[in-house]
């Protein structure tokens, strides 16, 4: 099999894995959007992963990927319902906290084994999303943190809004807002200055500072053309009224 050949095979598996984790990841961030207020986590698969071009070609970094892909799915597992016994032929989990744990020790597992691999760098993330819906704020922040550090720059941005919104759910106002508007001064593929701001707006919202909400929503309505963000900015301010 000639060279190139190998090449684009390699890069169409690495592909199918992470969209197919970007797919999992997608419905799991939609359940569990109130608990941490994120919804860039399929959002960072795809664009950092594939339009950014991380395709790993070595043996360690496929298993990477492949790893991760289980570990995500791992988060859609079904639960059962009380006194259902398992099926050995069906994985299920008891209880949400079993199945994040199982997550977490998994993305854990990623680290540690390939700790040279952008696929690590996400597997943190995914144990800080893990972590905070756990109740770990601690671990999520310490996750996030290391990912904002050294991650790539779409990552990097996508773990700045998940402890932003961490920092907001704990009561960290100020800590949250100048993350906020970090990301609104230098946005990214992954994390637009419109998310940015909606997240910044909501947050005033919610800590009764209707004014400076008010004159973000403003703002997003005269800056973005794009339908989406205006139509949410139209509805935050009619809540306003």
């Amino acid at each position: 099999m000639r060279a190139e050949t190998r090449h684009q095979l390699k890069q169409d598996a690495f592909s199918r894995v992470t969209i197919g984790a970007a797919e999992k990841t997608a419905h799991w961030s939609v359940e569990h959007r109130n608990t941490l207020a994120v919804a860039a986590i399929a959002v960072v698969v795809i664009v950092a992963v594939v339009a950014g071009g991380w395709f790993y070609l070595s043996t360690q970094d496929e298993k990477a990927s492949f790893e991760l892909s289980q570990a995500v799915r791992t988060l859609d597992t079904q639960l059962r319902t009380t006194g259902t016994p398992a099926q050995p032929d069906v994985p299920s989990f008891a209880s949400a906290k079993e199945r994040s744990d199982a997550a977490r020790k998994q993305f854990q597992a990623i680290i540690d084994n390939y700790p040279h691999t952008r696929t690590a760098d996400m597997a943190r993330y995914f144990l800080g999303v893990t972590s905070a819906s756990a109740g770990d704020n601690a671990a999520a922040e310490n996750s996030f943190k290391t990912v904002a550090s050294t991650g790539s720059k779409e990552l990097a941005s996508v773990a700045k809004l998940a402890l932003a919104a961490l920092y907001a759910n704990t009561n960290r106002t100020k800590d949250a807002v100048a993350l906020y508007q970090e990301l609104i001064n230098h946005p990214t593929a992954s994390v637009s200055k419109a998310t940015a701001e909606l997240q910044l707006a909501e947050l005033y919202q919610g800590n009764n500072q209707p004014v400076d909400a008010k004159g973000l929503y403003e703002q997003i309505k005269k800056e973005n053309p794009g339908p989406e963000a205006v139509q949410i900015a139209t509805q935050k301010l009619a809540e306003l009224k």
